[in-house]
């Protein structure tokens, strides 16, 4: 599982100290300002490579050291309308000298190849930002399909802020004229000529690049350098052409690290990769049975590439086949997963329910996205935990997980895999498509950090009859963990009965007696219950009369927003749940410790229905459903309210 790493701790040795705010300094004919963060969007057409363009400068970015933050947003249409408003596909990178925790919540800069994706952006700009615009697609035609009557360049409606208008498809065909391409195929590389530009504009490094086209292109070496070609021509126009008589710099965030190494990664590969780190801690081989789902998918297409470290995946014709293929590969034996959407789950819940009775390891992955049904599948949303919750038949409790950041994901998938094979139980595991798309700096772990997962098997008779003949039972339990033996079939001597149909309790028979029954329906929630959890942090430097209780992906924004009111001398105090079932065996004697507790979730408030049915404590929710995640100012400004409220 190797992979390029970057160490911002390292790289920034040598680095000038960081002056926050705006400072010039003369180098040759152009000024270099030095900034202590940057929030940069880069949008286009869905064919446009925007999604491409922003990897490359966020992968520059990460090895320069920086903290860095990330959020794409695209359609879910294969090839939406060319030059519409629905068809617009965006990239936003937040970078800093010091520790940050979201994407940023308006852009500094926007880099728009075409009128919709100016006209689908420019709300969000502040006063003042910048905006590189591409002149050669604002023809009558593409600015009259999203309304434009006139041209925005001209009529001073973007009279506050920065404008640069760059003829960015004449100038990318000019560059590649001695390239043997038609001019469709050189306007294609546009995207990398915008890259080259702002490369120049932000000091990002440019071998990275230019080693990743060759790559990308070995099958196709002319291809490969007209990119670099185009990307050289960007480059070099931003040092040539008077327009842009600044460029900036920020500083790699030398104190924002924990020394090691890092790389920068995505939500789902952080997953991937953590699965893969439980499976060899575990010493068991790791099945993942999957149906291919957004934003879910990339899980999949990663653990495909490992069959070195034992893993096997399995792409069935459907959801449930998926599941079934992996609650047969626990039975089995082996580190058993499903990775699906909030659709996939409904499809799911009968087999989840399948493996709560059989009570066998089984890690459900839920990557969240908005709903219901098909609903917005490359948007994301928190409104899968009361499905996770309750989303079967019967009593039928399963622990829940969710990870807070995108490289948290690492080690949420550990904390499941822990949970499950201690436990003998399915686990959800609930992240969302804003962690799963967006990226961070990652500390690459040692391998003595990573917990001991081992796992004993049953290997022989563990009960003896009253007769004294010694005899396997499938359903005698641990007395503190209340887990079941794991007998792998064909082992000899261990047989047993399987099956969805209630249970004798220790033998495992089939059993309709109404008091087995109660007692196991009973076992299966103890068993639940009793999982150990660490007890909920609580960070609450200023004695604080309000709370602020998240979970998942909230972490971040929640986290800015609570900053910014220290900032200001509010007292506020914030709690995140990595657990949510069971809750932290502390958590009740935390809220009731606070006047207030707010809860914001992107979902019509599940969690606080939560809190407020089991701790009898009137939490107050923030919603939102927008298929976007909070905005940190936005954040603070609800919490204040709360606050003085």
């Amino acid at each position: 599982m190797t992979s390029q790493v970057s160490s911002p701790a390292e790289q920034a040795d040598g680095a000038d100290e960081t002056v926050v705010g705006a400072q010039r300094k003369p180098v040759g004919t152009k000024d270099v300002r030095r900034l202590d963060r940057v929030i940069i969007r880069f949008a286009g057409d869905s064919g446009d490579g925007m999604q491409l363009t922003g990897d490359r400068f966020t992968s520059e970015t990460a090895s320069f050291g920086n903290d860095l933050s990330t959020l794409p947003n695209f359609p879910a249409e294969i090839r939406a309308p060319a030059g519409t408003l629905p068809g617009v596909s965006s990239f936003q990178l937040h970078f800093a000298d010091h520790d940050i925790l979201t994407p940023g919540d308006a852009p500094d800069v926007l880099v728009a190849m075409n009128p919709a994706a100016l006209k689908a952006n420019v709300g969000d700009l502040p006063r003042g930002a910048e905006i590189i615009v591409n002149t050669d697609e604002f023809t009558k035609r593409a600015m009259q399909k999203v309304g434009y009557e006139v041209s925005p360049l001209e009529d001073g409606s973007l009279d506050g802020y920065r404008l640069h208008p760059v003829p960015l498809t004449t100038l990318t065909v000019e560059a590649l004229k001695e390239f043997d391409l038609s001019r469709k195929e050189a306007e294609r590389s546009k995207n990398m000529f915008a890259l080259g530009l702002l490369s120049w504009m932000y000091h990002r490094p440019t071998e990275g690049t230019e080693k990743f086209l060759k790559a990308k292109f070995a099958k196709k070496p002319e291809i490969a350098a007209a990119n670099i070609a185009a990307y050289r021509a960007g480059w070099n126009f931003g040092e040539t052409t008077e327009d842009f008589a600044v460029s900036y710099e920020v500083a790699p965030a030398a104190t924002a690290f924990p020394p090691g190494t890092y790389r920068n990664i995505s939500g789902n590969l952080s997953l991937a990769y953590g699965l893969i780190a439980a499976s060899r801690q575990a010493d068991l081989p790791l099945f993942l049975g999957s149906y291919p789902i957004t934003p879910a998918s990339d899980i999949l297409h990663e653990l495909s590439k490992h069959k070195n470290f034992g893993v096997r995946t399995f792409q069935a014709e459907d959801e449930i086949a998926g599941i079934g293929a992996a609650l047969g590969a626990a039975f089995g034996g082996s580190l058993a997963v499903t990775t699906t959407s909030g659709p996939g789950v409904a499809l799911k819940s009968e087999t989840i329910g399948l493996a709560v009775s059989l009570e066998l390891p089984l890690l459900v992955v839920d990557i969240q996205r908005g709903g219901p049904s098909t609903g917005l599948p490359t948007k994301t949303e928190q409104a899968d935990l009361l499905q996770a919750m309750y989303g079967r038949n019967g009593e039928a409790p399963v622990p829940v997980v969710a990870p807070r950041t995108s490289a948290d994901c690492f080690d949420a998938a550990l904390e499941a895999a822990r949970i499950a094979l201690t436990y003998r139980t399915p686990v959800f595991l609930l992240s969302d498509g804003y962690l799963a798309n967006g990226s961070e700096p990652w500390r690459i772990p040692e391998a003595d950090e990573l917990p001991d997962l081992a796992v004993r098997f049953a290997q022989g008779p563990n009960h003896t009859l009253d007769d004294g003949t010694e005899v396997f039972w499938p359903y005698k339990r641990d007395p503190h963990t209340l887990a079941r033996p794991w007998a792998v079939p064909g082992t000899p001597g261990l047989e047993h009965r399987i099956g969805g149909i209630e249970k004798q309790d220790g033998t495992g028979n089939i059993s309709y007696d109404p008091a087995n029954h109660d007692f196991m329906v009973r076992t299966r929630q103890a068993k639940v219950d009793g999982i150990t959890v660490p007890d909920l942090e609580v960070d609450d430097p200023d004695g604080a009369r309000t709370l602020v209780l998240g979970w998942g992906s909230t972490y971040g924004p929640i986290t800015a927003a609570v900053r910014r009111l220290r900032t200001a001398g509010e007292p506020v105090a914030q709690a995140h749940l990595r657990h949510l079932n069971p809750f932290p065996a502390n958590l009740g004697a935390v809220l009731k410790r606070y006047d207030k507790v707010v809860v914001p979730e992107m979902n019509l408030g599940q969690l606080a229905t939560l809190i407020r049915a089991k701790y009898l404590v009137d939490a107050q929710s923030y919603n939102q459903v927008n298929g976007m995640p909070f905005k940190a100012e936005q954040l603070a400004t609800v919490l204040k309210e709360a606050i003085d409220g």
